[in-house]
């Protein structure tokens, strides 16, 4: 049975940082490209970024380029989102999602879902 689960989250001010961590089990952990994706209050889910099986390549979306750092740690099964220069629209619920390696990062079309970990940060 796969299961993804996060963790990490939690209330941050404005300008703070967070990193959450994915850690997966009942699958092949290397074989699989990892994304984020997070889902505000009353919005659809968006992709946030994923990174390739190896690691070798990662994809952000613009609106966190610059502050959001995708990783992955394949020798502990976890990937990992640091989130840095954090601001409320960064509110929401943060997943994290798995698809097979022959598959594209962007878009990014998962077989897998974690649970959420929700992130809030106040103004």
């Amino acid at each position: 049975q796969v299961q993804l689960v996060e963790s990490g989250g939690g209330l941050v001010q404005a300008g703070g940082s967070l990193r959450l961590s994915c850690a997966a089990s009942g699958l092949t952990f290397s074989t699989y490209n990892m994304g984020w994706f997070r889902q505000a209050p009353g919005k659809e889910r968006d992709f946030v970024g994923a990174i390739s099986w190896s690691g070798a390549t990662v994809y952000s979306a613009d609106s966190v380029k610059g502050r959001f750092t995708i990783s992955r740690d394949n020798a502990k099964n976890t990937m990992y989102l640091q989130m840095n220069s954090l601001a409320p629209e960064d509110t929401a619920v943060y997943y994290c999602a798995a698809a097979n390696r022959l598959r594209a990062l962007n878009p990014f079309h998962p077989s897998y879902w974690g649970q959420g970990t929700q992130v809030t940060v106040s103004s």
